[in-house]
């Protein structure tokens, strides 16, 4: 029976790792939907460095620096004893594969808020210092059993502090050191010139890509097929994800403003990110309730980060960063058996206080230092003239779309000797395409 029972989650771990690689997928759509037409190739191609090169680092250097020998419940030992297998039995193999698909997931996040302007080779080194070192310190700190915030009993069941306040932060602090793209913020009195998405529904897309993936991403770290708390957890999810998109709905109607498409989208990946932390620890209720709020959050903290002239193309920082800490803190408040709305008991809300707060600062502050290295070593950004071109050209040599070239192909080969007249409509499309204005 003990041999099924490990077969059974070993199959059900290597699913929901799929899934939360499929989210990659996710990623990609859209963070090519929200940037310029210029850009899209470009960040697609930072997802694959994530699959390829964050994937090697981890599996180098980090889960060694994560799950190796403890070192004063702050980093395990690169060349430390590890374990023989993983929790419950599980198969090392299968849970070194499901923890590669979390670290990757943390670059990802910084791969939006840094778009449009960031050396692809800068961005490989980012990468591997932050799959490699960086998400595995601060892991180690949650999910290792000798972590200094595990041993003060800080919950994060799926990674709400320790994948998302960690990227998000990481991602702020790299968007800040890069500077904002080309005119972004401009004019004497440092107004905001928007950047209209390329492709709206290609965003949407890599949404509910996401939102599907986040059901191998919460109710797989059960690590466990046979988990009782499976479907709470899942339904958990789904609700959560439902009320923020619904409460950043709501305040745009209430606000009688145009509904922006955009901020629902992150209001609903608010809503997955904000119940991450507590998805088996809280009832369906407080599920909805969560999700209310970072539908609201994300709002403000795009605003408050537009204020502060950081540039951050998809909102990473607003749907990752603050919903990642407001879902930690939520778990205090909310969790079933020590939470201080539900019990009245305060320790373990000033416990995720203090988890959130250490890892949001340990997320910047390295970032920021990593960054600075790079930028004065290597060069962190592209020129002005391959900013202006597109770096899908200037970089790959390959533009995302392709059909205006294709058509006049075609006009050239069958009429060569027919001049005709300039397509006023035409130009303005493929203008149109590879600035990703509005038509």
């Amino acid at each position: 029976m003990i041999v099924m029972n490990i077969e059974l989650n070993t199959l059900w771990v290597l699913l929901a790792t799929a899934m939360v690689v499929f989210m990659e997928g996710g990623f990609s759509l859209l963070e090519a939907g929200f940037v310029r037409a210029k850009n899209a190739v470009n960040v697609t191609m930072k997802v694959f460095v994530d699959l390829t090169f964050g994937t090697l680092a981890f599996y180098v250097i980090g889960f060694h620096l994560m799950f190796g020998e403890d070192v004063a419940g702050l980093i395990g030992k690169v060349f430390g004893a590890m374990p023989d297998q993983g929790p419950g039995g599980l198969p090392l193999a299968a849970y070194l594969l499901f923890q590669i698909a979390f670290a990757i997931a943390v670059a990802s996040i910084i791969s939006g808020a840094v778009a449009e302007r960031m050396k692809f080779s800068a961005y490989m080194l980012v990468t591997v210092i932050v799959c490699g070192v960086l998400y595995p310190i601060s892991g180690h700190w949650i999910w290792s059993e000798h972590g200094w915030l595990a041993r003060l009993g800080m919950k994060d069941f799926a990674g709400s502090t320790a994948i998302h306040a960690m990227g998000g932060f990481a991602a702020l602090a790299l968007a800040q050191l890069l500077g904002p793209r080309q005119n972004r913020f401009n004019g004497e009195n440092r107004s905001n010139r928007e950047f209209a998405p390329s492709n709206l529904p290609l965003a949407s897309a890599g949404a509910f890509i996401l939102w599907f993936g986040w059901f191998g991403f919460n109710a797989g770290s059960t690590l466990s097929a046979g988990d009782a708390r499976l479907s709470t957890i899942a339904l958990n999810t789904f609700l959560a994800a439902a009320a923020g998109g619904a409460s950043t709905i709501l305040a745009y109607l209430i606000r009688k403003k145009p509904v922006d498409p955009g901020m629902v989208i992150n209001g609903s990946l608010a809503g997955l990110v904000a119940i991450t932390a507590g998805c088996a620890f809280v009832t369906e209720t407080a599920a909805v309730i969560i999700g209310l709020i970072a539908g609201i959050l994300v709002i403000f903290a795009t605003d408050w980060v537009e204020r502060l002239k950081i540039d951050d193309p998809v909102g990473a920082v607003a749907v990752h960063g603050f919903n990642g800490v407001l879902g930690t803190v939520a778990v205090g408040l909310f969790d079933i058996q020590a939470g201080w709305i539900t019990t009245g008991q305060t320790r373990l809300l000033l416990v995720q206080l203090l988890g959130a707060v250490a890892v949001a600062a340990w997320g910047y502050l390295s970032a920021y230092a990593a960054g600075k290295l790079l930028q004065v070593s290597v060069g962190i950004r592209v020129s002005p003239e391959e900013e202006q071109r597109g770096l899908d050209l200037s970089i790959h040599g390959m533009a995302a779309y392709h059909a205006e070239e294709s058509h006049a192909g075609v006009e050239e080969r069958t009429e060569p000797a027919v001049q005709k007249q300039p397509q006023p409509v035409h130009a303005n499309v493929l203008v149109s395409v590879q600035e990703g204005t509005s038509l």
